[in-house]
C-alpha cells in the first residue's frame, strides 16, 4: 500500500490520532526542557555528526576493526548480506542450543528484517520484553514509533489486551502499575529460563569491540546477562570508531529519545568473560541494503541516524497520519527517507512525498541529518528513475517545457489556455492538481499589458530609473 493510501485509513482513527498528537506533543515538550539546560548542546550536535560522517567515510575500515576486536575477546562475527541470511545465523544458534524459545530485547534491525516471523518458520518463538513491543505482539499489531512502537494505544486498550492474553482471568484496572505489573510477571519466569537472547545494538565500537545498547525498563539489562547465549544483530552503520565516541553519543540519544539526561539502563559489553554473564557471544554484522545507501552522497545521510525518534515527535505529517501509514518499522521522517533506499525506490516511491518540507525534523536531530535536502534529492530520483516516461503526467510535463521552450510557443499557450484549452488549461493535472488548485488564467498577460503601454514606434514612454530600467508613467492631461 503506498503512502497516500494508508494515510486516508490513518486519518479516519480518530483515536489514533488523538493518542500519537497527545504523547508526541508531550515528548516533544520534555526534550526542549532537557535540551535547553545544555549551553554546548549545538557544539554536540556538531560533533555527533561529524563522528559519523568518519565512520561512515572509513566504514570498511572500521567494520574490519570492530571484527578483530570482537573475535580478540572471544566472540564470533557474523556477516549477512540481507535479511534472509541474518535470520538464519541467528536460527541456527538457537537450534544448536536445543531451545525453542528466545528472548528480544527492542531492535529495529530485528524488525526490519522480520526476524520473529522467521524463526517462527523454523519452530523457535521470539519472546518480546519491551513492554511496547510486547503490546505490539500480543496484539499482532504493527509498530508506529520508532521509540515508543504501542504510542497508538492507549491505557484502556491495553489492559483490555493483557486481560485476553498474559493475564486471562484478571481484573487489572487502570492503574498503569498493575498493567506495567501483569508485563513483569510473564516476563520474569522466562528471563530465568530461556538460554538465548537476541538483541539490537545502538553502538559498536570498532576500537575495543564494545556493544552498547541503551534503554528505560531494565529488560534489556535482563537479557544481556542473564541468557547462556546471547546474539546481537547491528546494522553495519552503527559502529563508531572510538571508545570516546560514546561520550558525545550517550549524551545526545537519551536527551533526544525519552527527554532523559542519561537512560536509566546503559549496557555495554565486550566479547565473554568466564563466569560472568553469556558465555557465548555473537555479532551478525547486517547490510540489508546498508551499502547502496552508502553509495548514494546525499542519501547516505540517512545512516547517521542512532533512533532517537525526535524527528518524528517534531514531524506534522507524522503526528497526524500516525506511523502505521508509512508501512514500515522505520516511520516519520526518518522512516521517508531510509525506506526508500533500504527496498529500492521502486519499493516504496511515495515515502520520499510522505514528510514536509518545514525543516523541524533538521532542527531537532541531534546528529543534523539534512531530512529536508534528502527528501527533494530521493523525490528527485523517483521522477527520473522509477516514474514511466509514458505516464500521463510525464507526458503533460513535456508538453508544457515544450510550451516554455519558446517565446512564441509560451504567448501561444497563453492565449490557447485563455480560451480553455492547451496543456497550461488543464484542470487536472496528474500528480499536481490532486494536491492544488491551478489559478485561472488571466484575462490579460503582463506580455499584453506591457505592449498596450508602448507607442506606435515601438517605443516606452516612461522614465529612467536609477537602475536603468524604463518605468512606464501614467497618460497626463495636455
Amino acid at each position: 500500500m503506498s503512502f497516500p493510501d494508508a494515510a486516508r485509513v490513518t486519518l479516519g482513527d480518530s483515536q489514533l490520532r488523538r493518542n500519537v498528537g497527545k504523547a508526541t506533543a508531550l515528548i516533544r515538550g520534555k526534550r526542549e526542557r532537557v535540551v535547553a539546560e545544555l549551553p554546548d548542546w549545538q557544539a554536540l550536535r556538531d560533533a555527533g555528526a561529524a563522528i559519523k560522517a568518519r565512520a561512515m567515510a572509513t566504514l570498511p575500515e572500521q567494520l574490519e576493526r570492530l571484527e578483530e576486536a570482537v573475535t580478540r575477546a572471544g566472540g564470533v562475527v557474523h556477516w549477512a548480506r540481507d535479511a534472509a541470511e541474518a535470520n538464519a545465523i541467528v536460527a541456527g544458534i538457537a537450534r544448536s542450543q536445543g531451545s525453542g524459545e528466545v528472548l528480544k530485547v527492542k531492535s529495529m534491525a530485528t524488525d526490519e528484517i522480520g526476524l520473529n516471523e522467521a524463526l517462527a518458520a523454523e519452530g523457535v518463538s521470539a519472546i518480546e520484553t519491551d513492554l511496547a513491543e510486547l503490546i505490539i505482539q500480543l496484539g499482532h499489531d504493527k509498530q508506529s514509533h520508532i521509540l515508543v512502537p504501542a504510542i497508538h494505544r492507549n491505557r484502556v486498550e491495553i489492559r483490555e489486551l493483557f486481560e485476553r492474553t498474559i493475564a486471562r482471568g484478571q481484573s487489572l484496572g487502570n492503574e498503569a502499575g498493575a498493567i506495567a505489573e501483569a508485563a513483569r510477571a510473564h516476563l520474569r519466569a522466562k528471563f530465568l529460563s530461556v538460554p538465548v537472547a537476541v538483541s539490537g545494538a545502538n553502538f559498536g565500537v570498532a576500537e575495543t569491540g564494545t556493544v552498547a545498547v541503551v534503554e528505560s525498563e531494565g529488560n534489556g539489562r535482563m537479557c544481556v546477562t542473564l541468557p547462556r547465549v546471547l546474539v546481537t544483530i547491528m546494522g553495519i552503520e552503527k559502529v563508531v570508531p572510538e571508545f570516546r565516541d560514546l561520550e558525545v553519543m550517550l549524551q545526545l540519544l537519551p536527551r533526544s529519545s525519552t527527554a532523559e539526561r542519561m537512560n536509566p539502563y546503559t549496557s555495554l559489553w565486550t566479547g565473554v568473560r568466564p563466569g560472568d554473564g553469556p558465555q557465548e557471544f555473537h555479532l551478525v554484522l547486517l547490510d540489508a541494503g546498508r551499502s547502496r545507501v552508502l553509495a548514494d552522497e546525499v542519501g547516505r545521510q540517512a545512516l547517521y541516524c542512532i533512533r532517537c525518534s525526535a524527528c518524528l515527535n517534531s514531524c506534522p505529517v507524522y503526528e497526524r497520519v500516525g506511523g502505521q501509514a508509512y508501512e514500515s518499522v522505520y516511520p516519520g521522517p526518518i522512516g521517508a527517507i531510509l525506506t526508500p533506499q533500504l527496498r529500492g525506490l521502486g519499493e516504496a516511491p511515495s515515502l520520499p512525498w510522505a514528510s514536509s518540507l518545514c525543516g523541524a525534523c533538521y532542527e531537532v536531530c541531534p546528529v543534523k541529518i539534512d531530512i529536508p535536502s534528502v527528501l527533494v534529492h530521493l523525490r528527485g530520483r523517483v521522477v527520473r528513475e522509477e516514474k514511466s516516461s509514458r505516464s500521463p503526467e510525464a507526458l503533460l510535463m513535456k508538453a508544457i517545457a515544450a510550451a516554455f521552450a519558446t517565446r512564441r510557443r509560451y504567448e501561444g499557450a497563453q492565449r490557447l489556455a485563455r480560451l480553455g484549452r492547451g496543456p497550461l488549461a488543464n484542470a487536472a493535472v496528474p500528480g499536481w492538481t490532486a494536491m492544488r488548485d491551478l489559478p485561472d488564467p488571466p484575462k490579460e498577460t503582463f506580455r499584453d499589458w506591457w505592449r498596450s503601454r508602448h507607442e506606435p514606434g515601438g517605443h516606452v514612454a516612461g522614465r529612467a530609473s536609477p537602475g536603468g530600467l524604463v518605468l512606464p508613467v501614467e497618460e497626463r492631461p495636455s
